[in-house]
């Protein structure tokens, strides 16, 4: 840690540095700067980056649209790593040029079993007025 930083104010820069590469690898795939057939068939979306306290390394959360060819995907996205560090590196202020890692971003799955779950009868009973939020029947 630097003599002035705090916890606080190094995870806001965590933060601050992780979206900011997730804009740049965004507006990368959006322009369709990355010629890879794959990726130009693909709407990818950057929902996440999550940068090591160092911020030498970045954990990327993807999702193609609509989950459609999600192996296929990360594949390209994984053999067109090379091209998307050296742009994250010439488009930020960092020292190091951070290593990045693709990796599927599986919250809107987990977020859907979830809410499968809480919607299925058995356990809609238990939880009874509970799950209801405003206490009326339906």
């Amino acid at each position: 840690m630097k003599p002035n930083e705090t916890s606080e104010t190094r995870n806001v820069r965590l933060l601050r540095v992780g979206e900011q590469v997730r804009h740049i690898l965004s507006d990368i795939l959006m322009r369709g700067d990355v010629h890879d057939a794959v990726l130009a068939k693909h709407m990818v979306s950057v929902t996440e980056v999550r940068m090591s306290p160092d911020l030498r390394n970045a954990t990327v959360f993807v999702k193609p649209l609509l989950g459609k060819d999600e192996e296929v995907v990360l594949k390209a996205l994984r053999t067109n790593t090379a091209f998307f560090q050296r742009e994250v590196a010439n488009r930020t202020q960092l020292k190091y040029a951070a290593k990045i890692k693709f990796v599927p971003d599986d919250s809107f799955d987990e977020g859907s079993r979830i809410d499968r779950l809480l919607r299925a009868p058995n356990v809609a009973r238990d939880l009874g007025d509970e799950g209801g939020g405003d206490g009326s029947e339906h």
